[in-house]
C-alpha cells in the first residue's frame, strides 16, 4: 500500500497536532509495511503572508497530485486585517473547491470513558454516535453574488442549491445510513427557505432508492434542540453547509470537547482530512492542544481513501484505550485537575503506541 500525503499544517496548533496524526500513520506504516510518504505545504494565514497567498499554487498542485491531503487548522486574530482574498478561510475554501470534495462527514461519539467531560449528564449521552454529513461546497459558503460594499455600509450573500448538488451529497448520506443504524434525518428550513424547501423535495425522492433507510425531515432550529436533548436518537444527520458547520460544532458538547471531533471530506478529485477545530491561537505553540480530532481524522483517512478498515479500526480502539487509561490532555479536565494534564506529544505517542499494540492483537488473533 503506497499513499502519498499532503500535509497542511496551516496556523495556530495546526502544526502541533498534525505533527500526532503523522506520527500515528507513520507508527501503522511501518507496522504494516506500507509506503506512507509525507510532504509539508503552506496554507492559511502564515501562508498569506509569508507568499501573498493563503493558498498558493504550488500548495494546489501538490494537493491535487496526492492520494490525501490532512490539514491542520487555519485563521488567527493576527490575519483580520488582511484584504478578502488573502485572508486565511479564503485559502481554506479555495482548498475545498479545488479539490471538489463535497460531502464533509463529521463524526460526534460520546466515549464512556470521558462521558464525565460533558456538560450533558452521562445518562443522556451514552450510546450518542451521531454522524454529520454536512453539503460543502453549495449554500451561503460559495454561491454568488456576494459582496461586502463599503460605501454603503452593506453586504450580501446568496443562498443558492441546485437539484444535482443535493442529489449527490444525498446519496452519500443514504449509502453511510445503509452501512449504520439505517436511520436518517435531513435537516432544513423548509418553512421559511426556498432553498429548503427544493432541499426537502430533492431528499424525499432521493429516499426511494433507500428504502431499508428510515428518513425524517427536521427543521433546523428545533433539531438543535433535540439533538442535545435526546442525542441517542440520531444516527446518520444529512444538511447544508451552514447549518452543518454550526451542528457539527454543537455536536462538540456531545464528545465532551472541539478537540475530539474529526471530519473528512469527500466526493471530489482527492479526499480532505482535518479535526473540525480552529487554530486556537491562544494555545499555539504550549504543547496542550488535544491532538485526538487531528488522529481520528487520519483514521477516517485509512478508512475512506486507503480503504484499510482494519488499520483505521485498530487507531480508533487505541484513542479509547488511551483514554480509558485516564490521559487526558486540559481540554477534557475540570480547572482544578489541569495541573496534571498530559502535553500534545504525549497523547500522540501514546496513541501511537497503542495502535501498534493493537495491530500486533488482531494479527496474533487472525494467526490462530
Amino acid at each position: 500500500m503506497k499513499l502519498n500525503i499532503a500535509v497542511l499544517p496551516g496556523d495556530g496548533v495546526g502544526p502541533e497536532v498534525t505533527r500526532e496524526a503523522v506520527r500515528v500513520l507513520r507508527a501503522v506504516s511501518d507496522f504494516c509495511g506500507y509506503d506512507f510518504r509525507f510532504e509539508e505545504y503552506p496554507i492559511g494565514g502564515q501562508a498569506s503572508l509569508d507568499l501573498g497567498s493563503p493558498f498558493p499554487a504550488q500548495t494546489r498542485e501538490r494537493c491535487l497530485a496526492a492520494s490525501a491531503v490532512l490539514l491542520g487548522a487555519v485563521g488567527g486574530p493576527q490575519f483580520d486585517s488582511l484584504s478578502a482574498e488573502r485572508r486565511p478561510e479564503a485559502g481554506l475554501l479555495a482548498l475545498r473547491q479545488a479539490l471538489g470534495c463535497f460531502a464533509n462527514l463529521r463524526p460526534a461519539i460520546a466515549f464512556e470513558s470521558i462521558s464525565g467531560c460533558s456538560p450533558l449528564r452521562p445518562e443522556r449521552i451514552l450510546g450518542a454516535n451521531i454522524l454529520i454529513v454536512r453539503e460543502l461546497l453549495g449554500g451561503l459558503y460559495f454561491a454568488e453574488p456576494r459582496a461586502f460594499d463599503v460605501a454603503s455600509k452593506s453586504a450580501w450573500n446568496t443562498m443558492r442549491y441546485s437539484e444535482q448538488e443535493i442529489e449527490r451529497v444525498a446519496r452519500v448520506a443514504f449509502k453511510l445510513a445503509q452501512g449504520r443504524g439505517k436511520k436518517l434525518v435531513s435537516v432544513d428550513k423548509a418553512n421559511v427557505l426556498e432553498t429548503s424547501r427544493l432541499w426537502r423535495q430533492v431528499v424525499t425522492r432521493i429516499a426511494a432508492e433507500f428504502t431499508d433507510v428510515a428518513l425524517e425531515h427536521a427543521l433546523v432550529d428545533s433539531f438543535a434542540m433535540n439533538v442535545i436533548t435526546y442525542p441517542t436518537r440520531y444516527d446518520v444527520v444529512l444538511t447544508e453547509n451552514l447549518f452543518g458547520d454550526i451542528l457539527s460544532d454543537e455536536t462538540a458538547v456531545i464528545a465532551g470537547s472541539l478537540g475530539m471531533l474529526p471530519s473528512a471530506s469527500i466526493g471530489g478529485k482527492v479526499d480532505l482530512y482535518e479535526p473540525i477545530h480552529g487554530s486556537a491561537p491562544d494555545i499555539a505553540g504550549k504543547g496542550i492542544a488535544n491532538p485526538i480530532g487531528a488522529i481520528a481524522s487520519a483514521a477516517m483517512l485509512l478508512r475512506h481513501t486507503a480503504k484499510l478498515n482494519n488499520e483505521a479500526d485498530c487507531i480508533e480502539a487505541a484513542i479509547d484505550q488511551v483514554l480509558k487509561s485516564g490521559m487526558r490532555t486540559a481540554d477534557l479536565l475540570p480547572p482544578a485537575e489541569r495541573a496534571r494534564a498530559a502535553s500534545t506529544a504525549e497523547i500522540g505517542q501514546r496513541i501511537a503506541e497503542a495502535t501498534v499494540d493493537a495491530l500486533n492483537s488482531r494479527m496474533a488473533y487472525f494467526a490462530v
